[in-house]
């Protein structure tokens, strides 16, 4: 395991995070979510090093500040949490994405696997959805987020967006925000006003019917979609909600669907069991 460093074009240097070698002939990029990295979620630590025990690369793949870490106190619990990706910026996903996958490209890797997590999904989502470039050979979609969903059930997200824009307007949109975005995430008002505005990533319109499907139906190769059995932001329909994501591509029938029993939107306590998912969708379709 080590840190790669990644330039994009604004000239911006992401860290990542990379398994394996550059020897190996398939590497598989995964983008993480909003507050996640390799430090805080299981599933990213265990998929890497199984995929590289198994002689395939890993990236994982993290935008702005997504690689640090930042302490915070959550008055909720009473306790002191550390989480990273407090401050991002949705404008430019693409850029981020589209970083990755050339620096892959640029190492020589003959088999290039684009796979997200979360919002990380949406990211590839909008990514594949919108690049002319052919580098990406198969797509890795994992419990995908209907936003506009999302933010109707996550709670206080009116008060966090009522807090963020009196931030912005007294020039201090760099700040952390009192409560935690949707209950769950420090975010500085900046962030939190992009998040809740980035309509480019809202192409996963299933429940709401607010956004888009045509980045889905842009896509041009085919791939899996996971998602646990559990997970909450489906309106209780984890395996339904994935079918209908997948009716938006061009071939649906050529695509999978994989529901990981007992896992939630996180894989809490299922790591495992998502890397060996991931592991047996690589070996299936990469060589």
């Amino acid at each position: 395991m080590e840190i790669i460093r990644v330039n994009t074009k604004r000239g911006l240097e992401l860290k990542g995070i990379m398994f394996g070698n550059y020897s190996m002939d398939t590497l598989i990029i995964i983008m993480s979510g909003i507050c996640s990295n390799i430090f805080q979620n299981d599933l990213l630590l265990t998929t890497g090093q199984l995929l590289n025990e198994n002689n395939i690369a890993c990236i994982i793949g993290h935008s702005m500040d997504a690689f640090s870490c930042f302490a915070y106190s959550d008055l909720s619990v009473g306790k002191q949490k550390i989480t990273g990706v407090f401050n991002d910026d949705f404008n430019v996903v693409y850029e981020d994405v589209e970083s990755y996958v050339k620096y892959a490209k640029c190492s020589g890797f003959k088999n290039i696997i684009l796979a997200g997590h979360s919002l990380g999904s949406n990211k590839i989502i909008h990514y594949l959805g919108s690049t002319e470039d052919d580098f990406v050979d198969y797509f890795i979609v994992s419990s995908p987020v209907d936003l506009a969903y999302w933010f109707k059930v996550m709670p206080n997200i009116s008060d966090c967006i009522k807090k963020a824009k009196e931030f912005v307007n007294e020039n201090r949109g760099d700040e952390i925000l009192p409560y935690l975005f949707g209950g769950f995430s420090p975010m500085t008002a900046k962030t939190a006003l992009e998040f809740y505005n980035a309509r480019n990533l809202m192409n996963c319109p299933i429940i709401s019917k607010e956004g888009e499907g045509d980045s889905l139906n842009n896509i041009k190769i085919n791939g899996s979609f996971v998602i646990g059995e559990k997970d909450s932001l489906t309106e209780d329909d984890p395996k339904g909600f994935l079918e209908k994501i997948n009716l938006y591509t061009k071939n649906p029938d050529k695509n999978e669907v994989i529901v990981v029993p007992g896992a939630s939107h996180i894989f809490y306590g299922k790591d495992k069991e998502y890397a060996q998912t991931i592991l047996k969708i690589v070996k299936e379709n990469a060589f």
